[in-house]
């Protein structure tokens, strides 16, 4: 299982140099006749182009699960048990793991739950900020960066109240690892949706149209996702209808203010982010 994942990440790597300065490339659609670039599209449009991006972020986000979060994070938890030293191999981890031991059962678990739940939520979020992030490379840095400062100490893996981090380490390692495996997550991220956005078109009754969104099945057995997806989808539908609305998504000159908002969200979680850090290093 280890070999596997070491494939994978490394999958995920020429996945990451290769595209990384790709962007969102939203399908073509031709612009109905009389229609003007600020007016409102057309519903069935609407519809399709947020099947779309919900496809998108399923994509690019469970691929970058499986390849990054996932196998990736399997990989550093096995570095963590080396490095540990004797007394931690044997014990039990808060997720009722053994330290130390591999089992083929646990790391398919692992990666199948982090890239269903934290990979597609990764994929919507960088599909809510990507206008927002630099061009290029720095974009997909600066949304891991966005990541690790925003979650990684609130939510996973560099979560304080982790008792593991009294198991396993040292601190240093904890920290460097994960805080590498979060910025190669959110980097690989962005590759991917910028790669599949050019081979995906719109859903339509033709069959690579419908097998192109076959991703958005993996979401069948969340019914609670399900529904909130059709509440948001219709709320986006139904906001798209306001031309002051359409006018001011497209206008270049609020790129600036997202980004202040961004840098602002980032700016009021680094303290926490800093004293989590602190703590880890000070354990293990």
């Amino acid at each position: 299982m280890i070999g596997v994942c070491i494939l994978a990440v490394l999958a995920g790597l020429v996945a990451t140099a290769r595209w990384g300065g790709l962007t969102v490339q939203p399908p073509h659609v031709p612009t109905p006749e009389g229609a003007g670039p600020d007016d409102p599209p057309p519903v069935q449009l609407a519809v399709r182009r947020f099947v779309w991006d919900v496809n998108l972020a399923v994509a690019a986000g469970i691929g970058a699960g499986i390849m990054a979060a996932g196998a990736g994070g399997r990989l550093v938890m096995r570095l963590l048990a080396v490095t540990a030293g004797d007394d931690a191999q044997g014990r039990i981890t808060e997720a009722n793991e053994v330290v130390g031991r591999i089992s083929a059962d646990g790391t398919i678990g692992f990666v199948v739950f982090t890239a269903l739940f934290f990979g597609s939520a990764t994929g919507g979020a960088y599909l809510l900020v990507r206008r927002w992030l630099p061009d290029g490379r720095a974009g997909g840095l600066t949304f891991g960066a966005l990541l690790l400062v925003l979650a990684g100490t609130r939510l996973d893996p560099l979560r304080e109240g982790n008792p593991d981090f009294d198991l396993v380490g040292p601190g240093w390692v904890s920290v460097v690892a994960f805080a590498a495996l979060v910025l190669f997550h959110g980097m690989l991220v962005a590759a991917l949706a910028g790669r599949i956005s050019r081979a995906v078109p719109l859903l339509g009754r033709e069959p690579r149209a419908i097998a192109a969104h076959a991703p958005l099945l993996l979401l069948a057995p969340l019914v609670p996702v399900v529904i909130a997806l059709v509440v948001l989808g219709a709320l986006v539908v139904l906001v798209t209808r306001a031309r002051p609305v359409v006018a001011a998504w497209h206008a270049r000159r609020l790129r600036p203010a997202g980004q202040l908002v961004l840098a602002l969200l980032a700016l009021a979680a680094l303290p926490g982010f800093l004293s989590a850090v602190a703590s880890i290093l000070g354990r293990g």
